[in-house]
Protein backbone atom coordinates (compact mmCIF):
# COMPACT_ATOMS: atom_id res chain seq x y z
CA UNK A 1 0.00 0.00 0.00
CA UNK A 2 1.41 3.40 -1.01
CA UNK A 3 1.10 5.82 1.91
CA UNK A 4 3.39 8.48 0.45
CA UNK A 5 1.77 11.93 0.39
CA UNK A 6 0.51 13.19 -2.96
CA UNK A 7 2.98 15.19 -4.97
CA UNK A 8 2.90 18.93 -4.24
CA UNK A 9 2.48 19.46 -7.98
CA UNK A 10 -0.55 17.20 -8.31
CA UNK A 11 -3.78 19.26 -8.28
CA UNK A 12 -6.58 18.51 -5.88
CA UNK A 13 -9.23 17.90 -8.52
CA UNK A 14 -12.80 18.73 -7.66
CA UNK A 15 -15.03 15.82 -6.79
CA UNK A 16 -18.12 15.26 -8.92
CA UNK A 17 -20.23 16.94 -6.24
CA UNK A 18 -17.84 19.91 -5.99
CA UNK A 19 -17.89 20.28 -9.78
CA UNK A 20 -21.69 20.19 -9.74
CA UNK A 21 -21.84 22.90 -7.05
CA UNK A 22 -19.17 25.04 -8.76
CA UNK A 23 -20.89 24.88 -12.13
CA UNK A 24 -24.29 25.77 -10.66
CA UNK A 25 -22.67 28.66 -8.78
CA UNK A 26 -21.02 29.97 -11.96
CA UNK A 27 -24.19 29.48 -14.00
CA UNK A 28 -26.40 31.21 -11.42
CA UNK A 29 -24.09 34.18 -10.76
CA UNK A 30 -23.57 34.80 -14.49
CA UNK A 31 -27.30 34.71 -15.16
CA UNK A 32 -28.11 36.83 -12.10
CA UNK A 33 -25.59 39.54 -13.01
CA UNK A 34 -26.90 39.59 -16.60
CA UNK A 35 -30.52 39.77 -15.36
CA UNK A 36 -29.75 42.72 -13.07
CA UNK A 37 -27.64 44.48 -15.71
CA UNK A 38 -30.43 44.21 -18.29
CA UNK A 39 -33.03 45.51 -15.81
CA UNK A 40 -30.89 48.51 -14.88
CA UNK A 41 -29.93 49.26 -18.50
CA UNK A 42 -33.60 49.16 -19.46
CA UNK A 43 -34.83 51.25 -16.50
CA UNK A 44 -31.95 53.70 -16.01
CA UNK A 45 -29.42 53.28 -18.82
CA UNK A 46 -26.68 52.07 -16.47
CA UNK A 47 -24.97 48.79 -15.65
CA UNK A 48 -25.33 47.09 -12.29
CA UNK A 49 -21.86 48.18 -11.12
CA UNK A 50 -22.80 51.87 -11.59
CA UNK A 51 -26.01 51.38 -9.63
CA UNK A 52 -23.98 49.87 -6.79
CA UNK A 53 -21.68 52.90 -6.77
CA UNK A 54 -24.63 55.28 -6.54
CA UNK A 55 -26.18 53.24 -3.72
CA UNK A 56 -22.92 53.24 -1.75
CA UNK A 57 -22.64 57.03 -2.12
CA UNK A 58 -26.28 57.45 -1.07
CA UNK A 59 -25.58 55.45 2.10
CA UNK A 60 -22.46 57.47 2.96
CA UNK A 61 -22.24 60.53 5.23
CA UNK A 62 -22.72 63.72 3.23
CA UNK A 63 -23.34 61.50 0.16
CA UNK A 64 -19.57 61.30 -0.47
CA UNK A 65 -16.68 58.85 -0.25
CA UNK A 66 -12.99 58.96 -1.02
CA UNK A 67 -12.40 57.33 -4.39
CA UNK A 68 -10.12 54.69 -2.84
CA UNK A 69 -12.77 53.79 -0.27
CA UNK A 70 -15.46 53.59 -2.97
CA UNK A 71 -13.23 51.25 -5.01
CA UNK A 72 -12.81 49.06 -1.94
CA UNK A 73 -16.57 48.87 -1.33
CA UNK A 74 -17.24 48.10 -5.00
CA UNK A 75 -14.40 45.53 -5.11
CA UNK A 76 -13.02 47.04 -8.33
CA UNK A 77 -9.71 48.52 -9.45
CA UNK A 78 -9.15 52.24 -9.06
CA UNK A 79 -8.83 52.50 -12.85
CA UNK A 80 -12.22 50.87 -13.40
CA UNK A 81 -13.73 53.13 -10.73
CA UNK A 82 -12.27 56.23 -12.36
CA UNK A 83 -13.83 55.23 -15.69
CA UNK A 84 -17.20 54.53 -14.02
CA UNK A 85 -17.18 57.84 -12.14
CA UNK A 86 -16.37 59.66 -15.39
CA UNK A 87 -19.47 58.12 -16.98
CA UNK A 88 -21.60 58.94 -13.95
CA UNK A 89 -20.27 62.53 -14.00
CA UNK A 90 -21.22 62.80 -17.68
CA UNK A 91 -24.78 61.83 -16.72
CA UNK A 92 -24.76 64.45 -13.94
CA UNK A 93 -25.27 61.81 -11.23
CA UNK A 94 -21.89 62.21 -9.51
CA UNK A 95 -19.26 64.90 -9.22
CA UNK A 96 -15.66 64.76 -8.03
CA UNK A 97 -14.26 67.03 -5.36
CA UNK A 98 -10.65 67.41 -4.33
CA UNK A 99 -9.74 66.22 -0.86
CA UNK A 100 -8.55 69.20 1.23
CA UNK A 101 -6.29 67.04 3.43
CA UNK A 102 -4.64 65.09 0.57
CA UNK A 103 -3.79 66.84 -2.68
CA UNK A 104 -3.76 63.50 -4.53
CA UNK A 105 -7.11 62.32 -3.13
CA UNK A 106 -10.58 62.92 -4.48
CA UNK A 107 -14.11 62.39 -3.28
CA UNK A 108 -16.97 61.06 -5.37
CA UNK A 109 -20.15 62.94 -4.43
CA UNK A 110 -23.71 61.94 -5.27
CA UNK A 111 -25.61 64.81 -6.90
CA UNK A 112 -29.30 65.63 -6.56
CA UNK A 113 -29.79 64.15 -10.05
CA UNK A 114 -28.05 60.97 -8.88
CA UNK A 115 -30.38 60.73 -5.89
CA UNK A 116 -33.38 61.19 -8.17
CA UNK A 117 -32.27 58.42 -10.52
CA UNK A 118 -31.81 56.10 -7.51
CA UNK A 119 -35.29 56.90 -6.19
CA UNK A 120 -36.75 56.20 -9.62
CA UNK A 121 -34.73 53.03 -10.26
CA UNK A 122 -34.71 51.36 -6.83
CA UNK A 123 -38.26 49.89 -6.90
CA UNK A 124 -37.65 48.04 -10.17
CA UNK A 125 -34.24 46.89 -9.04
CA UNK A 126 -35.43 45.50 -5.71
CA UNK A 127 -38.27 43.73 -7.55
CA UNK A 128 -35.74 42.16 -9.93
CA UNK A 129 -33.52 41.03 -7.03
CA UNK A 130 -36.49 39.60 -5.12
CA UNK A 131 -37.88 37.81 -8.16
CA UNK A 132 -34.54 36.38 -9.27
CA UNK A 133 -33.24 35.34 -5.86
CA UNK A 134 -35.06 35.81 -2.57
CA UNK A 135 -38.54 34.71 -3.69
CA UNK A 136 -37.00 31.38 -4.77
CA UNK A 137 -35.37 30.63 -1.41
CA UNK A 138 -36.79 29.74 1.98
CA UNK A 139 -35.71 31.92 4.93
CA UNK A 140 -33.39 29.10 6.01
CA UNK A 141 -31.80 28.92 2.55
CA UNK A 142 -31.35 32.69 2.54
CA UNK A 143 -29.58 32.52 5.90
CA UNK A 144 -27.34 29.65 4.74
CA UNK A 145 -26.48 31.44 1.50
CA UNK A 146 -25.56 34.59 3.42
CA UNK A 147 -23.32 32.64 5.79
CA UNK A 148 -21.64 30.79 2.91
CA UNK A 149 -21.01 33.96 0.91
CA UNK A 150 -19.59 35.69 4.00
CA UNK A 151 -17.10 32.84 4.50
CA UNK A 152 -16.05 32.94 0.85
CA UNK A 153 -15.75 36.76 0.80
CA UNK A 154 -13.74 36.88 4.03
CA UNK A 155 -11.40 34.18 2.73
CA UNK A 156 -10.73 36.15 -0.45
CA UNK A 157 -10.12 39.44 1.37
CA UNK A 158 -7.04 38.94 3.54
CA UNK A 159 -6.06 41.67 5.99
CA UNK A 160 -2.29 41.39 5.65
CA UNK A 161 -0.23 44.07 3.93
CA UNK A 162 0.53 43.42 0.30
CA UNK A 163 -2.72 41.51 -0.37
CA UNK A 164 -3.56 41.47 -4.10
CA UNK A 165 -7.00 43.04 -3.95
CA UNK A 166 -8.62 44.94 -6.85
CA UNK A 167 -8.89 48.32 -5.11
CA UNK A 168 -5.18 48.22 -4.25
CA UNK A 169 -4.21 47.88 -7.91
Amino acid sequence: MNTAPASAEEPRWLTEEEQRVWRFYMHATTLLEDHLDRQLQRDAGMPHIYYGLLVKLAESPQLRLRMTELAMHAKITRSRLSHAIARLEKNGWVRREDCPSDKRGQFAVLTDEGRQVLRKTAPGHVAAVRNAMFDRLTPEQQKSLGEIMQIVAEGLQPNEAGADLPWLR
